[in-house]
């Protein structure tokens, strides 16, 4: 008896441990789990050198509402651009053949970050249930700024946003709750 209330609080704790920060994985792992329960990805791409990456995780996914949210509608990824993890996406596999282990600071840019034609770091990279690419937003976002975007993907409001004057409008709509 003592057991199965040990293991119940294990587990629950767990849960609760679970929501204290964003469950982060490779895109590999992602793109293995859509099949077997689709759902979008959120990718944060950085690396190490980036500061406006390290505020990112130090503000913005610090954040309970952040978490939360990314957490229960995505399956979040964190890709170093300069990694040397293969990453096998739409058949192909991208490596980073030029990654040197012992560089400091800048390396090489990994193929897969090119693939995406990635405009700067950090960016926030969003795909459909599917694997399909939807978006890159470039920069650090505040939870409050990153919220728009974060929602309107999930919710699928984006494929309604055809032009600018559509998305200003939203913009002007949205309320966060962050």
């Amino acid at each position: 008896m003592k057991s199965i209330v040990l293991l119940l609080s294990l587990l629950v704790f767990a849960q609760f441990n679970a929501q204290d920060e964003i469950q982060w994985m490779t895109m590999n792992d992602a793109l293995e789990a859509q099949k077997q329960s689709p759902k979008k990805i959120f990718m944060d791409v950085y690396t190490h050198w980036c500061g406006p990456c390290k505020l990112l995780d130090k503000n913005t996914f610090s954040d309970k509402n952040v978490i939360k949210f990314i957490n229960s509608n995505y399956y979040p990824v964190k890709f170093n651009a300069e990694g040397p993890d293969p990453i096998t996406y739409e058949d192909f596999t991208y490596t980073n053949p030029n990654y040197q282990p012992e560089r400091k600071g800048r390396n090489a840019t990994h193929f897969f970050a090119d693939a995406l034609n990635i405009p700067g770091y950090p960016s926030l990279i969003f795909f459909e249930e599917n694997g399909k690419l939807i978006q890159a937003v470039p920069g650090y976002k505040s939870p409050q700024e990153l919220e728009i975007y974060l929602k309107m993907i999930a919710n699928d409001d984006y494929k309604e946003l055809t032009t600018m004057e559509a998305w200003e409008a939203y913009q002007k709509k949205f309320k966060g709750t962050f």
